[in-house]
């Protein structure tokens, strides 16, 4: 009778358990002695994933950008190479859409990194472990919740029959708060239909992403530093001024492209808290749904794509790309 192999179904479980020991040990040999071909091994799925899922979706949209609306049938795509979607784009209303949305942008990016530096400050050098435990948690459990709950939670916030409101009444300062509702390009009949409230609930939202980054960039001064700035005789402020701030500047910076683009993309918070007037995700939004001209939407979400590439290229010489 032959000889039953290690590997059968009929062979003991040590036999078969050796052999597959023995198989993954000539593998992981084989993989070690070529090194390019186990990194070639390990990044060809995710490398897949992006190229066709994340690189294609762009570069389909791309495509679809230079395509056009035939008026004469309906509205019916035109698969044709044009400029003439993006001369569409170079009218006053377009111009208005974009800046409203860049100008959001950098002023929520602006006061997120006023709020979070002092937050991650103390966070990075004064507090205890206990004590950064728990506000590390306050930062991240606004997180936890769902993105719409919050917004809507801010919308009853900042209504007129919302805690702010009351507060402010109780205070006697509503005459402050109607004054500055009454200021064109910030207020409105409220907050929760104001660009000043949608700052804030931008603000609200977005701000973990500005804390994180700048206190992983203030960690990282070292203690020896600033102690060496105190015995050369400096005082506080010019350590601060001229040696953590300068070492922690490419975290703010690093904070700043998550609130910057997290902003300029959102069609969310300008929905539910703005006043109607358009941002950018709200233009591509009605274009392609509403609109039905798929090309100019595409259009308008190259956009916020090329500002991005000019901001991460401004990111990148500022050494923001380090505190990632």
């Amino acid at each position: 009778m032959a000889a039953t192999s290690s590997l059968s179904p009929t062979a003991p479980i040590g036999s078969r358990n050796a052999g597959q020991s023995s198989f993954g040990r000539r593998l992981s040999t084989f993989l070690y002695r070529r090194p390019t071909l186990a990194l070639l091994l390990l990044l060809t799925p995710p490398l897949m994933w992006l190229g066709v899922v994340y690189l294609g979706s762009l570069f389909a949209l791309l495509v679809q950008s230079f395509y056009h609306i035939d008026t004469g049938l309906a509205g019916v795509v035109v698969p044709e190479f044009t400029l003439a979607t993006y001369l569409d784009l170079l009218t006053p209303a377009h111009f208005d859409i974009i800046g409203r949305t860049a100008l959001m942008a950098a002023v929520v990016t602006l006061l997120a990194g006023l709020v979070a530096f002092p937050l991650a400050y103390y966070l990075a050098r004064y507090a205890s472990p206990r004590v950064k435990g728990i506000l590390y948690l306050a930062v991240l459990l606004p997180l936890w919740s769902s993105y719409l709950v919050r917004v809507y939670a801010w919308k009853l916030i900042l209504s007129k029959e919302g805690i702010v409101n009351w507060f402010v009444t109780q205070l006697g300062l509503d005459w402050a708060l109607e004054g500055l509702l009454s200021i064109p390009g910030i207020g409105g009949r409220t907050l929760s239909v104001s660009p000043l409230g949608m700052a804030v609930v931008f603000l609200y939202v977005w701000l973990p992403y500005m804390i994180l980054p700048i206190v992983a960039a203030l960690e990282r001064v070292p203690r020896s530093l600033t102690e060496a700035s105190g015995d050369l005789g400096a005082r506080p402020s010019t350590t601060f001024r001229r040696v953590i701030l300068p070492l922690a500047f490419p975290g703010v910076v690093a904070g700043s492209i998550f609130t910057f683009s997290l902003t300029l993309g959102d069609f969310i918070i300008p929905t539910i808290i703005g006043d109607s007037s358009p941002f950018i995700g709200l233009a591509v939004q009605s274009y392609q749904g509403v609109a039905g001209n798929l090309p100019l939407a595409a259009a308008m979400t190259v956009v916020p794509i090329v500002i991005m590439a000019v901001y991460l290229t401004l990111a990148k010489k500022l050494g923001a790309f380090d505190a990632l």
